[in-house]
């Protein structure tokens, strides 16, 4: 037997006026008058719970002329609201775990980028302070005009390039006549 059980309609009191119980118990209950009456034709009013609190609801339904039975709940349910909970917490758990791993990889992902710039801003001061010697700019011969140079290998690569682009078509065109 289960320890969880619920409220189920029967009827009504042979006394009672059927439209205004389900009035009076909605407005009672704070729901809508269309749950009421899904409660009369089987449909549960209120969540599966200890044998108790079913017979304090039983005992508020004949109050309002409602006849009902408390009926153990099948244990074959297959999803139990402890166990959602119990599942709604461990993804929860799961995920908060993610959100501070994520919060920690990105905490060390900015230590190293201040690292990171902070090697770059020291060797670029070094290298101000040496390309500030004149020294460097002494040594250069800087009124020389720049030779001019050869095309002329430039032209054979380009050539070499294009004779091999020919035998590739050449080669995809007619492969029956490429032997490997």
């Amino acid at each position: 037997m289960s320890d969880q059980f619920r409220v189920v309609f029967v009827g009504f009191n042979a006394d009672t006026d059927s439209q205004n119980a389900m009035e009076s118990l909605a407005t009672k209950l704070g729901v809508s008058k269309k749950k009421v009456v899904a409660f009369t034709q089987g449909k549960p009013l209120f969540g599966a719970t200890d044998k108790n609190k079913c017979l304090k609801q039983a005992k508020l339904l004949a109050i309002y002329g409602f006849q009902s039975k408390v009926q153990p709940q099948q244990s074959d349910m297959p999803s139990s609201p402890a166990a959602n909970n119990a599942a709604n917490e461990r993804v929860f758990e799961a995920l908060d775990y993610i959100t501070s791993s994520l919060i920690r990889i990105e905490e060390k992902l900015e230590e190293l980028e201040q690292r990171v710039d902070g090697q770059n801003k020291s060797g670029e001061e070094k290298e101000d302070n040496q390309w500030q010697s004149d020294e460097l700019f002494d040594e250069l011969d800087l009124d020389t005009e720049p030779k001019p140079k050869s095309k002329k290998l430039l032209y054979t690569l380009l050539t070499i390039l294009f004779i091999l682009l020919i035998i590739l078509g050449f080669s995809l065109a007619f492969p029956e006549m490429v032997q490997l």
